[in-house]
């Protein structure tokens, strides 16, 4: 047999949840480095604040934090893929 066809199909499922995963990382990771980089590259006089906090931060850490959160539980419900464990020819 060759070797992609002895390749378990969960492990396509996995790669795919993988790509998943970093793809929201790197999302995570613009949206912070936007905001943070992006409005907090000024003076400091310069700032604007929202509940007492720098716009840049509040934007970049609180807001990017509940987006990602919620990107991340749509990805769950939606794109990911309950696998079994157990090996299919070793049930009991």
């Amino acid at each position: 047999m060759k070797e992609k066809e002895k390749r378990d199909w969960r492990f396509k499922v996995a790669d795919r949840e993988l790509k998943i995963g970093l793809l929201l990382a790197v999302i995570h990771f613009l949206w912070w480095y936007g905001f943070a980089y992006g409005m907090g590259n000024g003076p400091v006089s310069g700032y604007k604040y929202i509940w007492g906090l720098p716009s840049w931060f509040f934007y970049s850490c609180i807001v990017g934090f509940v987006f990602i959160t919620i990107l991340v539980i749509l990805s769950v419900k939606f794109l990911f893929k309950e696998v079994p464990f157990e090996e299919e020819g070793n049930e009991r």
